[in-house]
């Protein structure tokens, strides 16, 4: 699914708007200009932000593309650990349901993710 760039915002305050002035509105559009190492520097040097931080939203975007997955959820699995979508299909369910559950009580998340949606 696609979302606005806008959605990265608070994960990377300024960014959606960095991102829209250089024509990337979707998160769809960032992954294909930051799919591979070579491109995010090109886009790194194109739209002046520091590599890892276009790093960091293109991993942001790639989580948001998985059914069920938010905002909030994809920051809480950042914060619990989970890098990449890959690494999410390796981890056990009740313990990422129980580190995720810790962080929303940290991050002022009002409903965590429940072990059966992680399993889902």
């Amino acid at each position: 699914m696609n979302y606005p760039v806008s959605e990265l915002d608070t994960i990377t305050p300024g960014i959606g708007n960095i991102l829209k002035a250089n024509k990337i509105r979707t998160t769809g559009r960032l992954l294909a200009n930051a799919r591979t190492p070579k491109k995010r520097q090109t886009l790194a040097e194109r739209i002046g932000i520091p590599v890892g931080q276009v790093l960091r939203c293109a991993t942001m975007a790639d989580r948001l593309r998985v059914k069920g997955i938010g905002r909030e959820h994809a920051e809480l699995l950042e914060i619990a650990g989970v890098k990449t979508v890959q690494d999410l299909r390796y981890r056990n369910p009740a313990n990422l349901a129980e580190a995720m559950a810790a962080c929303a009580k940290r991050q002022g998340v009002r409903v965590p993710p429940s072990e059966k949606m992680i399993t889902r």
